[in-house]
């Protein structure tokens, strides 16, 4: 499956905000069969802190929804449960593990408040979400090296653009 731009956006943010030596997109389990076939969208690993991020990515603009709210909480915590799946057999070696879900718009009432029940998932949301944002694009103002993301990048040559009325 081809890489989601919030994907990058996220592994953007293991990267260069949250040190991640390692960031790894559409990520699936081995072995193949049924396990096989549930990707996870974004993995990052600090090798100093010891911690893995494992991230779920839903970028809709327009409203995280599903079938209705009641269905939107329980794909996210269907997805929550084969993170910690995931890194229960895989991630061994990390001791630290962030399980994150990712979503630029959440509505809020029914939505937020059943996610925010999930035991162990962080919850990178709406402003929260915005908040991330905006801190790589100051920092992609304040940079000129190649990160090797392809988001990142972009948001250099924005920030660095001159003056386009020439």
């Amino acid at each position: 499956m081809l890489t989601d731009i919030g994907e990058y956006l996220v592994g953007a943010c293991l990267q260069l905000l949250e040190g991640c030596d390692f960031v790894d997109y559409n990520v699936r389990p081995p072995g193949g069969g049924l396990d096989g076939l549930g990707e996870l969208d974004v993995i990052g690993l600090n090798f100093k802190t010891q911690t893995a991020y494992v991230c779920e990515v839903t970028t809709h603009i327009r409203g995280l929804l599903y079938a209705n709210s009641q269905e939107t909480i329980a794909r996210i915590a269907h997805k929550h449960a084969r993170q910690k799946a995931y890194a229960e057999r895989h991630l061994v070696h990390f001791p630290n593990r962030r399980y994150q879900f990712w979503s630029p718009v959440v509505p809020k009432g029914r939505i937020t408040t059943g996610l925010s029940g999930i035991d162990g998932l962080e919850l990178v949301i709406n402003g929260e979400y915005k908040q991330r944002i905006c801190a790589l694009r100051q920092l992609a103002g304040s940079t000129t090296h190649d990160a090797r993301n392809p988001v990142f990048r972009v948001l250099q040559v924005l920030a660095h653009l001159r003056d386009c009325a020439a």
